[in-house]
Order: C-alpha cells, then structure tokens, then sequence
C-alpha cells in the first residue's frame, strides 16, 4: 500500500462514521467522511477509494457517477450483518469488495490493501463497464429488449415476433438506440451491452 490512502466513507449515520474514522486514525489509510451520495458527488475525487454505506442506493449512485464522468474508483461496500444476496447484489453493480461493520483496524486495511491490489488488475475494465453501462442507463425497457434480441443475432423480424410488434417498430427502436447509445453500428452496440454485462 502506498504512503497514505484516502479513502471516501460514505454512511448516513453519524455515529458509524465517527466510528470508522477513529478506527483507522493514525494509519496509513486518511478518511474522509461523507453524509451521502451526493456530497460526495460535489467534491468528486481524481484518485482514492469509496467505502460505501450498503443502503440500496448509494452504490449505485455513485457507479452511475463514475459511468457518466469517466472515471472509476474502486468501492467497497459495507454493512451490518449484510445478507449473501445483498453482497452479491452490490458486487453484481459493480462494487470490487464487500465488508461486514462493525469491522477492525487490521480487517478494514487489508480490504483497503486487496482492493487496491484489485483495482490495479481491473480498473480499465471496471471503467469500460461503468461506461458502458451509463449507455445501456439511457435506454427504455423496449430498446433493450431489442438490443438484447440483436445481440443474440436475432432479425428485425424475429425481434418483432418475440415481443409481438412490427418489424418496422422493432427498426425505430433500433435507430433510437443505437442514437441513445452514441454507437454507429448494431456491432458497437453489441460490444457496449457486453461491456456493460446486459448480454453475455
């Protein structure tokens, strides 16, 4: 780990952020506390790592923020004695690692230590996805349904009958997509709905 982490908390309650703070105060790892999503948004970071509240939302607030500027950091979640499928869930929306509170000095730095291991290994990846998926965020229900049907090498017929529409209407949500998506062709749309995990 380098000479000094920041690292971005993000937790509604004042009490567990007090506490994390203190937690990790004289190591190597600088906290920064935030009360939401959206003040952390404000004063966004060029570099460092989030260590997120699981309340439902924030996550994935915070990745849409990173698709729509480009730039990812790693996110750990974290939450009192989450379940499996909300670990999964997080993980799934692009969170790098997953911690349960109330959590050690020594637990908190070597999540903080793997994460950014992992971040060096993932990270333009992990940025493509969070772009990518910012793209697929602009679309309707319809238009990914068509875009998954595309994807899956279906005609503008086959679409059609698939989700009983015309083949003229399924052709309108393509072009529509494919504008929403700034993509030029079918097969860039393809490559972004798989970068974006839509399709595999």
């Amino acid at each position: 780990m380098n000479n000094g982490t920041s690292l971005f908390l993000v937790d509604g309650d004042v009490r567990r952020r007090a506490a994390i703070s203190h937690c990790l105060a004289g190591s190597t790892v600088h906290v920064e506390p935030f009360e939401d999503p959206s003040e952390l948004i404000a004063r966004w970071p060029k570099t460092g790592l989030l260590l997120v509240h699981d309340d439902g939302r924030s996550i994935g607030m915070l990745l849409a923020q990173m698709g729509r500027l480009g730039q990812w950091l790693p996110v750990i979640g974290f939450a009192q004695e989450p379940s499996t499928r909300q670990v999964v869930g997080a993980v799934l929306e692009g969170a790098i690692d997953y911690v349960s509170w109330p959590f050690t000095r020594e637990e908190i730095i070597g999540v903080v230590e793997q994460a950014e291991a992992k971040a060096e290994v993932f990270g333009s990846a992990k940025l493509r996805e969070a772009l990518a998926r910012s793209r697929v965020d602009r679309l309707t229900k319809r238009e990914r349904e068509v875009l998954a049907g595309v994807a899956g090498g279906l005609s503008n017929r086959m679409i059609g009958e698939k989700l009983s529409i015309s083949p003229r209407t399924v052709e309108i949500h393509r072009a529509n997509m494919l504008t929403k998506m700034g993509a030029n062709h079918t097969s860039e749309a393809i490559r972004i709905a798989i970068e974006a995990a839509l399709v595999s």
